[in-house]
């Protein structure tokens, strides 16, 4: 079922989103050659609970870690762990963070120091589905529309659209109805309606959109391992457009 959040509870998931802004801020100025993904995930922890928030990660789903960090050919869903980080790597960390009993989730894929050409053409392209995605939403619009627009994005600059992974509502859970695909086709789909929260996140790969997971249970990795992208913002249906809750 579809919820339409009031304005309060827009007001808490937006509280939720800062902190999530903030701790992506933080952890952005710690990423460089020779840090661990541990290191990054207790970090967040702990400055997600200094802001007054839960990692929204934590234990979901029996998911060990804080927060969700996949590093170059990796997707999605990429353990911490004593994995260090090297000069021309990508890190994708994916944050969750819970106030008041409201989600917020948001994504994004950075450099580790400098890195090639088709990386830095990945990460611009892959932000860029995102906002092109983003930019059909408003109240009355179809929801196709916005993997629709991903999708013709994303092939327009030959990414690869991985498909059996989804962006969603968010909420009182992490993930609500409705499945926001990043494809589709145009003017199909439910109509959306101001009030509703979605997090919207496309996943792009330099290569082939084949996936596959590995003997972790949690990793989601490229078939070819060519480099993936990630990004992602929880925002509101508003009458003539959105609003991002994950941001300042």
């Amino acid at each position: 079922m579809v919820t339409i959040k009031t304005e309060e509870e827009i007001k808490k998931m937006k509280k939720a989103g800062h902190v999530n802004y903030l701790t992506h801020q933080y952890l952005k100025s710690l990423i460089k050659p020779g840090i661990t993904t541990k290191y990054l995930n207790d970090e967040a922890d702990k400055f997600i609970r200094e802001h007054g928030g839960v990692p929204g990660f934590l234990h979901l789903y029996d998911y060990p870690a804080s927060i969700c960090i996949s590093v170059n050919e990796e997707v999605v869903h990429g353990i911490p762990g004593d994995r260090i980080l090297k000069e021309g790597d990508i890190v994708s960390l994916d944050i969750g963070v819970v106030i008041d009993g409201y989600h917020s989730d948001s994504a994004w894929t950075y450099p580790v120091g400098k890195i090639s050409k088709e990386k830095e053409y990945l990460l611009h392209h892959t932000e860029k589905a995102l906002f092109t995605g983003l930019k059909e939403i408003k109240n009355g619009a179809k929801l196709g529309n916005v993997g629709a627009r991903i999708e013709q994005y994303a092939k327009k600059h030959n990414l690869g659209v991985v498909r059996e992974l989804v962006g969603h509502g968010v909420g009182t859970k992490l993930h609500e109805d409705p499945d926001v695909p990043n494809y589709g086709k145009y003017n199909t789909g439910m109509t959306l309606k101001s009030g509703m929260t979605l997090a919207v996140e496309p996943m792009l790969n330099l290569g082939t959109r084949k996936i596959y997971v590995l003997d972790d249970d949690w990793t989601i990795v490229t078939q070819d391992k060519r480099p993936s992208a990630h990004f992602e913002h929880t925002i509101v249906v508003r009458d003539d457009g959105y609003e991002i809750l994950t941001g300042e």
